[in-house]
């Protein structure tokens, strides 16, 4: 009673006390909002990410070839966790554009190439590595032409080779077009946030500072040039030159090559457009074959919706069937029936009877809970709008966060859980341990493993030692005394108890014709057809560098996916209960988690046939890597989704029936 009376009091406190800190908390802007108005000849600074390819997947620093420095010297952008953590290193440029001002502009001519440099160029190229450059936050687009249709790409290539040919040619000359609209701030609040920070404008003369020009386009056209490196040595940096036709003979163009020296150059062209600011994503959010994309996904869900329904059905006649038929009998044909049970009635003293490895399953089912709200919310946010892709790596590090916050979950489930298959809260500290190591220590080892390949790669994608440690004391200080918080919290919970008793001696399980975990790995197959065409999507935006943003829709197939896992894992559990095998525990689970399975053979059979290009072991191996980690994920969640239901519903079909 004390206990109950702390409880209630610490929970008002509590109350009291986020009410009282909402009153001083403003929530007015969303992520990546922040819109930035120019004036005539303001100069805006064009910045470089890493350099990226499809071929190795593993990215590089822009300045780890000879290209044009700043006049100031390099120095990188704040980042946040999600941009480390995959791999971008975005740095100031020298290109520096004038706003309305059309011109052409002469960088840098670089020293003599040397062997290494050389080397490296012509490595590169071949690997189809990528420039990816950045104005005001938008990324820079290229269009190309293939077999006939206009294809468009983020980033330009850093040089070509033509075929039958041995050499190399650089891009040095770059064509930007810059697009933008014409803004006139009177009477317009601007609220939000941007790279560069907060933006409010409130005042009358602030809203006079306002008017000018928004930046709603960024287009890049690439070619190579030779230029005479003596005549361009006279020249300092932002000198014009004269407008450049980009060459079609290779002649013309700047060949990679021993002792050769390179002279950069750029034009820019500003273009007005009619494309307001709020707009100025959506060409870059156009996916290819979008038709095909909607009616496949609703193909998908109304498949899905007609198995589950007909399978629901089914299922719910059978066992209000079999309810009915024995709630109806008096005593004596019930004690008659008694003799002559069949089925999941001759289970009813060993049904509850606990499982092999018991806590392993309980830390599982804590993970699969941190994992599976992390996963809810985070697409909820982005549903919403919340997770811009004008904000890089917020997607990766909203998810951090989440999975931080949700250790109190994950320690309540899980030891929740260890007290009804125990009987007892002793050894609850050791389990909300296990829970708040096991799935981060399993992404630690691979991703360390990982790592320690792209250290040996020299990749800017590796993960520097001082955010390894921020990870750690993240996880330490936060994720560990949530989850502990959470375990806490579950020992002063009232256990579900249950409805019948188990025996002391535990009933043989009868032989079967074919092995019960056929039947569990087959059942993984109905939640897997419905997100294999959403995963077709995401492996594209995470190794293809496309852009993923169909979040609704994916809310829409997460939901129905939670709906599949479930009801596949009952109708599993309820087969094996109806041929006397009481050892469901682990096989509730599995049923639903066999989906992770499968997802890992999808993410196979997309490396084989959609990135033929990837080279080399090493791409391979961070390839395999990620997609364990996301398959390890996806087997928490799904499994627990089926054990909580299949546990639930094995709670009320016993309780449900009367049987001494």
């Amino acid at each position: 009673m004390a206990m109950s009376l702390f409880s209630r009091g610490t929970y008002g406190l509590l109350f009291t006390y986020v009410i009282f800190v909402s009153h001083f908390c403003n929530g007015f802007y969303l992520p990546g909002s922040y819109m930035h108005t120019y004036s005539t000849r303001d100069e805006i600074y064009a910045k470089v990410n890493s350099l990226t390819s499809i071929e190795t997947e593993l990215p590089f620093s822009y300045y780890s070839l000879p290209y044009c420095t700043p006049p100031g010297g390099i120095k990188k952008s704040a980042e946040n966790l999600g941009e480390l953590l995959m791999g971008d290193q975005i740095d100031n440029s020298p290109y520096r554009f004038r706003m309305n001002v059309n011109e052409s502009v002469f960088l840098c001519t670089t020293r003599p190439l040397s062997e290494h440099e050389v080397k490296l160029l012509k490595q590169r190229t071949h690997d189809l590595y990528q420039v990816n450059m950045i104005l005001d936050n938008l990324p820079a687009m290229r269009f190309a032409y293939q077999n006939g249709h206009k294809v468009q790409w983020t980033g330009f290539p850093i040089g070509y080779s033509p075929p039958n040919i041995d050499d190399v040619y650089i891009i040095n000359h770059l064509k930007f077009k810059v697009f933008i609209h014409e803004y006139e701030g009177t009477g317009v609040q601007i609220l939000g946030t941007g790279e560069e920070g907060m933006g409010v404008i409130s005042s009358a003369d602030d809203e006079k500072k306002a008017s000018g020009y928004e930046i709603v386009g960024f287009e890049v056209s690439p070619c190579s040039v030779k230029y005479d490196p003596e005549k361009m040595a006279k020249l300092h940096q932002y000198d014009e030159v004269s407008p450049v036709s980009c060459p079609l003979d290779l002649d013309k163009a700047q060949v990679v090559r021993e002792q050769e020296r390179v002279s950069f150059t750029y034009e820019v062209e500003f273009v007005k457009s009619d494309t307001k600011w709020p707009s100025r994503w959506d060409a870059y959010l156009k996916m290819e074959g979008a038709r095909v994309h909607w009616f496949s996904i609703l193909n998908s869900l109304m498949v899905i919706f007609f198995l589950a329904g007909i399978v629901f059905v089914i299922f719910l006649r059978t066992v209000r069937r079999d309810l009915t038929r024995y709630e109806e009998l008096d005593k004596e044909s019930q004690a008659q029936m008694n003799e002559e049970l069949s089925g999941w009635k001759l289970v009813v003293g060993d049904v509850f009877r606990e499982p092999n490895h018991s806590k392993l399953l309980c830390v599982m089912i804590g993970d699969g809970v941190q994992i599976m709200g992390m996963a809810v919310v985070t697409i909820i946010f982005a549903a919403l709008g919340f997770m811009s892709p004008a904000s890089r790596g917020m997607l990766l590090t909203g998810m951090i966060i989440l999975y931080l916050f949700l250790g109190t979950g994950a320690g309540y489930a899980g030891v929740y859980f260890y007290r009804i298959i125990k009987g007892t809260s002793e050894g609850w500290r050791s389990l909300s341990w296990s829970i708040a190591c096991f799935f981060p220590g399993i992404v630690f080892v691979i991703l360390t493993i990982l790592n320690f390949l792209l250290w040996g790669n020299k990749s800017s994608g590796a993960i520097p030692l001082s955010l390894y440690f921020k990870l750690i004391s993240l996880w330490f200080f936060i994720s560990v005394p949530l989850t502990l918080i959470g375990g806490f919290l579950a020992t002063r919970a009232e256990p579900l108890q249950y409805p019948v008793r188990t025996n002391q001696i535990a009933r043989e399980i009868p032989a079967r014709k074919y092995p019960s975990w056929l039947l569990v790995l087959g059942a993984g197959t109905l939640p897997f057809g419905t997100l294999f065409i959403e995963l077709f999507f995401i492996l594209s935006s995470i190794w293809l560098g496309r852009f993923y943003y169909v979040f609704g829709f994916l809310l829409v197939v997460l939901l129905l996916l939670v709906i599949v896992c479930a009801e596949v894992s009952v109708v599993l559990t309820y087969m094996h209960l109806c041929v006397e095998d009481w050892q469901w525990w682990w096989k509730a689970f599995y049923a639903s988690g066999s989906v992770a399975l499968y997802v890992f053979l999808y993410s196979i059979n997309y490396l084989v046939f959609e990135l033929q290009s990837l080279s080399g072991p090493v791409s391979a191996i961070l390839y395999m890597g990620y997609s364990l980690i996301i398959a390890v994920a996806i087997m928490l969640s799904t499994g627990t989704i089926g054990f909580v239901t299949s546990f639930y519903f094995v709670h009320y079909l016993f309780s449900s029936v009367k049987i001494d």
